[in-house]
This record gives structure tokens, C-alpha cells and sequence, in this order.
């Protein structure tokens, strides 16, 4: 022991805890065998004759004709599991690559914005964790920039086309076969759909049930996975397509409200589809089986409401607003979150220090007194944390007492391919694949937020050792991840 103690009591604290978790968990299996032994002992004592009065008593027959109509009750009422069989992400040409110095001398040729402007958006650039391969349409490549309906739909298809196609190609799946179709874009929603304009290319069928959800910000994805499942448990034996993108062209900002410029440092372009079954014998091919949603809306709150509000500024340009209050209200979306997911998730040691903890802080009206925060570690092997800027994962890595390992694929996804939305934690998800890291069993917390303002959840568990698929988004620079960023 060095002369404080302090390396090795944090060691000893850390065994402790493991100690105190390994047996509060498995302490009904410890309890379990010694009473299976007295009854093992018991029943062989028993004589043939007993055994045969057992056999031939109606109350015998009458336990066991319950347990048969329990047990088929149980397995017809218990909700379908639903598994993922592969998901892709957009992959944008090189041509869209935007380099910090691009960025800045396409912003430097448009006369909206002021010198002022130019400066905070320059700051804010090199501090939001972004790296120099980020993508942007070609609407804003272009000089002046193109933000037009038509270069709008033809970002969205670019995108989403591209997600499918690839898709579709792995997966072998007729695209007839899919009875679910869920598209989450916030920003853009045109007439007809984005969802109808999917069924137009792919053919789908006519019966096909889709939704496009609009307006729901940074985590619809999750929502829109939440949607699928449930329409799942309601139509047997069929798939169900979850499509999450944004648009960027009609929503880049022009004008010199500060609060209203950080988004068009931030938002990049990227989409991802996604392929759910409820059908039992997808299982053996697919790489992923939910396991929770949970989702958290402060929408009641009047400053949660407006923390991400899209507005005109006093010249009437259109933009998204973001608060400087965000970090604190998606804070408190966090705890709200994890209370729910908690107990879905945790070992029974980590309920009971978080509920010991909130009783004693009630008891003893302790103020002061910082609820105990569990150890997801304990539950959970992988994070993919939304990629929104380098402070949304800074907190959650403070929050949750994650490992700079937790946040490394929420890092590389903000620095490789920027904040791409919804489709983020997919981005995350393919990284963690990519880097060989995913194996049978691993569970995978996906977590978001968005506007309204929201917190949503989604748990997924490994069913094999996961490889990456075909097309892979980081299949052509993972060998350069992780990098270092400067914080």
C-alpha cells in the first residue's frame, strides 16, 4: 500500500463490489442446490409403493393437467421475439467529403453570413470532435448552394436507396416479403412520402403497413424500431423495415443566429435500413435479438419543449435552435430513462444499492445527498451513445461512469461520419462490429436524444459471434481507428 492507501483501497472497493454482486446474483442458484440435495435425499427414501399412490391420486393428475394448460397459455401469451436479421448505413461518395477548410471556404463565399459568424462557426468546428472525412449533399457543395425540393428528394434517395440496395443484396429478402415499413426523417417530409417513395422503387406489396414519422428528431430511430416491434407482435410470420435518415439540404441554416449555426457544424449526411423478423426460424441467420425499449418524453415540460426548436430568426431564415440549457434537460431525460431500463436490466445487487440508497435519502430528507448512479458494466457490454457532439457524449461517459473504451464507436462514428441523426447508433454499432468486438451474448445499449424532448432506449442481445457484413461503412478506414482527439 502506497502512503495514502489509495491505489489499493479503490483496487479492494472494486473487489468488494464484485464480490457483493457476484452473490447477491447468484444467490437463489447458492440456495438452489442445498435444497434440491434435502429433497433428492428425501424423495429417495421413499418407497415403490408410496410413489404408485402418488401416480394414482386425482390430486396428482390434477397438478399435473394444470401445469400442461398453464405452460400452453404461457407460451401462446408471451410476447414474439423479434430479431434483427442485418442493417446497413450510407456510405456517401468521396466526392461529398468536407474537409474543415472546405467547410469554411464554402461558408466565407456566402454572403449571409457575417464575419462574426464565420469566426463562431470556425470555433465551434474545431472543438465539436468532427473529423476531416465528414459528408454533405452536393446541394451544399455546390456555390451558391442548391437547397431546392428537387436536390432535396435527390439526397433522400441517394441515401436511403443506397441503405436498402445494399441491404437487400445481403439478406437475399424479396422485398414483396416485407409486411412493415417504418421511415423516421425529421426535417423533411414531403408529399407523397418518404415511405411511399420507397414503395414505389422497391414494388412493395399493396397490403403493407407503413408509417412516416416526422418531426421526432435525433431519436426516432429508437422510436421507430419501438413501432416495428409492436406491429410485429400483431402480424405473424412476416418482416418489418426500418428506415432512419436526415436531410440536410432544405435545413442548412443561412443566417447569424448563433444558437441556430451549431447544427450546420454538427449534422452530416448519413441513413441507415434496418431488417426485423418475428419468424421463428430467422433466429439461426440473424445477429441480433431485442430485448427492451424504453422510451422517456419530457414533452410536458415547457423548457424541455423548446430546447431543440426549429424557427425562422428576425430576418425569417429557417433553422434549428438549439438551448443552452440542452445538456441539463437530456440530463435529466437520461435519469428518467435508466429508472425504467434499470430494473429491465440490472443484476438484483445494483437494484438493491439504487433503491437503499433512495429510501435513505428519503428517510433522512438528504438533498444533498447525489442518487446512486448504477453500474450498467454490470448489465451492459457495449454503448452505442447517439453521436450528437462531443458534450452529449462527454456527459453520458461522466453520468454512467463509462471507460473511454464504453464511448470509443459513439467517438470515431461523430469524428468519421458526424452527427448523422437517427442513424447514428447504427454507425456505432457497425464499428463495434467492425472492430471484431461483438460476441454471443454481448448485450448492446442503444441510446438517444431528440427533440420534444426525448430519451429512448434500445437493448439488443448478440446471437452469435457478430461479423461485419458486406459494405460495412468502416470496412476502408478501420484500420486507422480509434484516433485521438483532442478534448
Amino acid at each position: 500500500m502506497d502512503a495514502n492507501g489509495g491505489p489499493v483501497q479503490i483496487r479492494t472497493q472494486n473487489y468488494v463490489k464484485l464480490g457483493y454482486h457476484y452473490l447477491i446474483t447468484h444467490f437463489f442458484k447458492l440456495m438452489f442446490l442445498p435444497l434440491m440435495a434435502v429433497l433428492f435425499m428425501n424423495v429417495s427414501l421413499l418407497s415403490l409403493n408410496h410413489l404408485q399412490l402418488y401416480y394414482n391420486s386425482t390430486g396428482f393428475i390434477f397438478v399435473i393437467t394444470l401445469a400442461i394448460v398453464g405452460s400452453i397459455v404461457f407460451f401462446m401469451s408471451r410476447p414474439r421475439s423479434i430479431y434483427l436479421l442485418d442493417y446497413s448505413c450510407y456510405l456517401p461518395p468521396s466526392s461529398q467529403k468536407v474537409s474543415y477548410q472546405k467547410f469554411m471556404n464554402n461558408s466565407s463565399l456566402i454572403q449571409d453570413f457575417s464575419e462574426t459568424s464565420l469566426e463562431f462557426q470556425r470555433k465551434i468546428l474545431i472543438r465539436s470532435g468532427l473529423g476531416e472525412e465528414t459528408y454533405l449533399p452536393d446541394s451544399i457543395h455546390s456555390i451558391p448552394p442548391r437547397p431546392t425540393m428537387a436536390a432535396a428528394r435527390e439526397e433522400a434517395e441517394q441515401v436511403i436507396f443506397g441503405a436498402l440496395d445494399n441491404l437487400f443484396e445481403n439478406t437475399k429478402i424479396n422485398p414483396r416479403e416485407i409486411g412493415v415499413l417504418v421511415v423516421n426523417c425529421s426535417l423533411f417530409n414531403p408529399t407523397p412520402s418518404l415511405s411511399a417513395m420507397i414503395v414505389n422503387k422497391y414494388k412493395l406489396r399493396g397490403n403493407i403497413k407503413s408509417f412516416n414519422l416526422g418531426g421526432m428528431g435525433c431519436s426516432a430511430g429508437v422510436i421507430a424500431v419501438d413501432l416495428a416491434s409492436d406491429m410485429l407482435q400483431i402480424h405473424r410470420n412476416t418482416f418489418a423495415l426500418v428506415v432512419s435518415t436526415e436531410n440536410i439540404t432544405q435545413n442548412w441554416y443561412f443566417g447569424n443566429k448563433k444558437a441556430m449555426l451549431i447544427p450546420n457544424c454538427l449534422f452530416r449526411v448519413g441513413g441507415s435500413a434496418v431488417l426485423l423478423s418475428n419468424k421463428p426460424l430467422d433466429r439461426k441467420r440473424s445477429k441480433y435479438k431485442l430485448v427492451h425499449t424504453v422510451r422517456t418524453h419530457k414533452g410536458s415540460d415547457e423548457n424541455a419543449f423548446n430546447c431543440v426548436y426549429q424557427e425562422q430568426d428576425e430576418c425569417l431564415k429557417t433553422g434549428v435552435s438549439l438551448s443552452k440549457d440542452l445538456m441539463a434537460i437530456a440530463g435529466e431525460a437520461l435519469k428518467t430513462n435508466i429508472t425504467t431500463l434499470g430494473p429491465l436490466v440490472l443484476p438484483i445487487s445494483e437494484q438493491i444499492l439504487f433503491f437503499a440508497t433512495f429510501v435513505a435519502k428519503r428517510l433522512f430528507n438528504d438533498k444533498k445527498k447525489k442518487p446512486y448512479i448504477p453500474d450498467f458494466k454490470l448489465a451492459l457490454d457495449h454503448f452505442c451513445i447517439h453521436a450528437g457532439g462531443r458534450a452529449v457524449i462527454d456527459e453520458l461517459e461522466t453520468s454512467l461512469k463509462l471507460s473511454p473504451k464504453h464511448v470509443e464507436a459513439s467517438r470515431m462514428t461523430l469524428h468519421r461520419f458526424g452527427n448523422t441523426s437517427s442513424s447514428s447508433i447504427w454507425y456505432e454499432l457497425a464499428y463495434t462490429e467492425a472492430k471484431g468486438r461483438m460476441r454471443k451474448g454481448n448485450r448492446v445499449w442503444q441510446i438517444a436524444f431528440g427533440s420534444g424532448f426525448k430519451c429512448n432506449s434500445a437493448v439488443w442481445v448478440a446471437l452469435r459471434n457478430v461479423e461485419p457484413s458486406v459494405n460495412n461503412p468502416w470496412e476502408h478506414c478501420i484500420h486507422r481507428y480509434p484516433v485521438k482527439i483532442d478534448l
